[in-house]
């Protein structure tokens, strides 16, 4: 009995010793969290709302090109004026943001707006840097092929001009025989052709 007692002891110690070593073998495979990559996106508590985030940038930037106009000045102004005077010259019954409360409500009215309408522009001026940014790379990509072309139009032009310097025109040819016949008379290998002959054969080249 004490033998299978010991026995018994052993396996469970064995078991236990390949447990903590298939443990550690596990937390070796398990792949470490690297600060140059991004985390894994987890479940989120509340439900992601679906936006159009293309139709909400070009409806901003409607926005803030409104807010840029003369219309929405003179609308505000004359707002902000029939606001005043309602709520100073009519009866204190009637008026719902009075004078003696420091015009709390269109103070309200005025945060509320510059709080929104900060964001907005601010999402319609990142808009357009973005296509400021990729029209000047465009631009630059046109100019580097267009110096590219440049480049490659003069060589050929280049190579051209020294093919043409190098190409044996009829003068230069006429004057190197011309020379060549001199030379040849005066060293007496050939003899000096008579006027005659020399009309002749002039003639029938001619003919």
């Amino acid at each position: 009995m004490a033998e299978r007692g010991t026995s018994d002891e052993r396996g469970r110690d064995r078991e236990s010793r390949e447990g903590q070593r298939a443990k550690r073998l596990a937390r070796r495979e398990r792949p470490q969290q690297r600060l140059d990559q991004p985390l894994e996106r987890r479940g989120r508590l509340l439900p992601r709302v679906p936006w159009d985030n293309e139709r909400f940038g070009v409806w901003s930037e409607r926005f803030a090109r409104f807010m840029g106009t003369a219309t929405f000045l003179m609308g505000m102004t004359i707002f902000v004026v029939l606001w005043l005077g309602w709520n100073t010259f009519m009866p204190e019954s009637a008026q719902f943001d009075p004078r003696a409360l420091n015009y709390t409500l269109l103070t309200l009215l005025l945060s509320l707006q510059a709080s929104y309408a900060a964001p907005l522009i601010l999402l319609a001026q990142n808009r357009q840097d973005d296509r400021d940014r990729v029209g000047l790379e465009q631009d630059r990509a046109r100019d580097e092929r267009a110096l590219a072309d440049t480049e490659f139009l003069t060589r050929e032009v280049a190579s051209l001009r020294l093919a043409l310097r190098d190409t044996a025109t009829r003068d230069f040819v006429r004057s190197e025989l011309r020379s060549l016949l001199e030379e040849l008379e005066e060293r007496g290998t050939l003899r000096p052709q008579e006027p005659e002959k020399a009309a002749d054969a002039q003639q029938s080249r001619q003919g």
